[in-house]
């Protein structure tokens, strides 16, 4: 896992250093050597880098940036080695250092590698929450048309039973079935409404049908 990370890291590094190269730093950028990216970098550092752009300047080049020593900084051109040939495409840079001293180059985001890292897991557990909410509405759907088919069925056998003029019978029937199937209690509702409701309309319309008759 992390190292396909670091991959997507360099990766995103690439493309950026590919859009940028002709941009405001064309004449360090668009033909790279170690002397020019120095250069560059020393140009980035003395724009209010931040903390983490300080702590990757100090990893890789063994020194704290200070304005007072840029001699000492001019000294350290075959530090940016890796990063030339990397952007050049010759070479895939295993130093973690000069991958985020490139980064900062291009002002890729985000950057370290460990904000990256850290972004890209915040990333999958989201996207693995959201996995397992669209699971759980799967299931409701499901359920919800298990109920209506159950409720549906049942009714279909209570309009038999309700010509027969076997109610009572018609209710044990339901209400058994439900106990053997093992239906939670919000489904027994459901399909008690459901079967209260069809019970309800025939009777009324049997008793129209005699008001009518007695006319």
């Amino acid at each position: 896992m992390h190292s396909k990370t670091l991959e997507e890291y360099k990766k995103g590094i690439k493309i950026k250093y590919e859009i940028v190269k002709e941009g405001e730093h064309f004449d360090y950028l668009y033909n790279p050597s170690r002397g020019k990216l120095r250069d560059l970098c020393w140009l980035i550092f003395e724009n209010n880098p931040t903390q983490d752009d300080l702590n990757v300047f100090k990893n890789l080049l063994c020194l704290d940036f200070d304005h007072t020593k840029k001699n000492k900084f001019k000294e350290q051109k075959d530090k940016f080695r890796p990063i030339e040939t990397f952007f050049k495409g010759e070479t895939d840079p295993l130093n973690i250092d000069a991958i985020n001293l490139a980064a900062v180059i291009v002002d890729f985001q985000p950057r370290p590698f460990k904000k990256f890292n850290e972004k890209c897991r915040i990333g999958e557990t989201q996207q693995i929450k959201n996995a397992d909410k669209a699971e759980i509405v799967v299931e409701s759907e499901k359920e919800i048309i298990e109920v209506d088919g159950f409720v549906k069925n049942e009714n279909e056998e209570s309009k038999e039973d309700l010509k027969k003029g076997n109610l009572y019978s018609n209710f044990q029937d339901v209400f058994s079935k439900i106990k053997t199937q093992k239906i939670n209690p919000e489904k027994i509702i459901m399909v008690g409404i459901g079967t209260i409701a069809l019970v309800s309309s025939a009777c009324l319309k049997k008793l129209d049908r005699m008001i009518s008759k007695s006319k």
